[in-house]
């Protein structure tokens, strides 16, 4: 059987959730961004808890994890 091959986009549209900012950003492809500062406010953004990363709880398209496997992100446990 052939491998699955996924094309990632790798581009996401960040928007904070307290001042509705956006933000265009390029996800790493090597690990879950856990953290992300917001550009006007200074906030910290983290995950949702069901999430595995801020692109997965605030992009306008999920983290590659996710993109990758098309089910639940395991890589914050």
């Amino acid at each position: 059987m052939a491998p699955r091959i996924v094309k990632l986009n790798l581009e996401s549209v960040l928007t904070c959730p307290s001042c509705t900012h956006t933000h265009v950003e390029i996800m790493p492809v090597d690990a879950c961004q856990y953290f992300y500062d917001c550009t006007v406010w200074g906030l910290l953004l983290k995950p949702k808890a069901s999430d595995c990363c801020v692109f997965c709880s605030y992009g306008s398209v999920k983290g590659p994890p996710m993109q990758q496997i098309g089910a639940d992100c395991r890589c914050a446990s």
